[in-house]
């Protein structure tokens, strides 16, 4: 009996470690760190591409931090996602993940080619690696918790970045995007949160239902169609968790009564409000809620 109790014993043990990849730490880790915050500027195939990063105060080189990125609008800066973006609040910044981080994270904001995210030859997503490796070298990455998350043409540039780095990226959060930077490969799975207006005029949400279900099926969740969502003129949201995903790999949609915009908010608060906005808390806790493991 002891024997048998042994071997049950080795074949969980088998199966939690195959099913769970360690999270692995990255090289700036346990050395004294070489970015700063501030306005960083790097060279990409012969490009200068810049981005702002938010070091935690108190950084500790033997803690592994989560990455978050911040991809900003069409038009818009990097300045503008790390300061608050349209909505003037200082509890927007970052998304409105900044304050909620508490520190716990390191932000980057990167620079769109020409205030946009074309990801032409996918010149984009080789900014994005290269901004990992960068960053990777200089400070202390928990390499199994980046993230991205963005609007409009950030969340489209977000969408590519799950379609082409899932395995480099915990999970994402897609804000009212579309396939505007394309999406390489797309067949792997990877956490995501789609979230969408009902009346957004620029990028209809039924492309936004599409994108959240090319996930849906990667995840090995149970389809999507059909999710609540909010009646014109309810000022409401309603986000539904998708079913019988792969352990690991949720999928989250939330539809909200608004348009094309990032800080929605419930009413009575404005439509959109950096103040009242559930947008931040949601994805984080999104984000927040994958911290214990990486699925390989």
């Amino acid at each position: 009996m002891r024997l048998v109790s042994s071997l049950l014993g080795l074949m969980t043990l088998t199966l939690t470690l195959t099913d769970v990849a360690i999270a692995a730490l990255s090289s700036g880790c346990g050395k004294a760190p070489t970015i700063t915050s501030g306005v960083k500027t790097i060279t990409v195939d012969g490009t200068q591409r810049q981005f702002t990063i938010r070091v935690p105060q108190n950084y500790q080189n033997n803690k592994g931090y989560k990455l978050i990125y911040g991809l900003h609008w069409v038009g818009g800066r990097m300045d503008q996602v790390a300061n608050g973006g349209d909505t003037g609040s200082k509890n927007w910044k970052y998304y409105g993940m900044q304050v909620l981080a508490n520190e716990t994270a390191i932000f980057v904001a990167p620079q769109g080619l020409n205030g946009g995210w074309a990801n032409s030859g996918g010149s984009d997503l080789k900014f994005i690696d290269a901004m990992n490796n960068y960053i990777d070298s200089g400070l202390c990455v928990d390499q199994g918790q980046r993230f991205s998350i963005g609007f409009s043409y950030g969340g489209s540039m977000t969408y590519a970045i799950a379609c082409a780095r899932a395995k480099q990226f915990r999970a994402v959060s897609v804000i009212a995007g579309g396939v505007l930077s394309g999406c390489d490969g797309g067949n792997d799975p990877i956490a995501y949160f789609g979230i969408h207006g009902v009346r957004d005029g620029t990028l209809n949400i039924a492309g936004g239902r599409s994108m959240r279900d090319r996930f849906v099926k990667n995840n090995g969740c149970a389809s999507m169609t059909g999710a609540k969502e909010p009646a014109s003129g309810s000022r409401t949201h309603i986000t539904t968790t998708a079913t019988g995903c792969k352990t690991g790999y949720p999928v989250k949609w939330a539809a909200h009564d608004g348009g094309h915009i990032q800080a929605a908010a419930d009413k009575p608060a404005p439509e959109e409000n950096g103040e009242a906005s559930w947008v931040g808390p949601e994805a984080w806790a999104f984000f927040n809620s994958l911290e214990v493991s990486t699925p390989k």
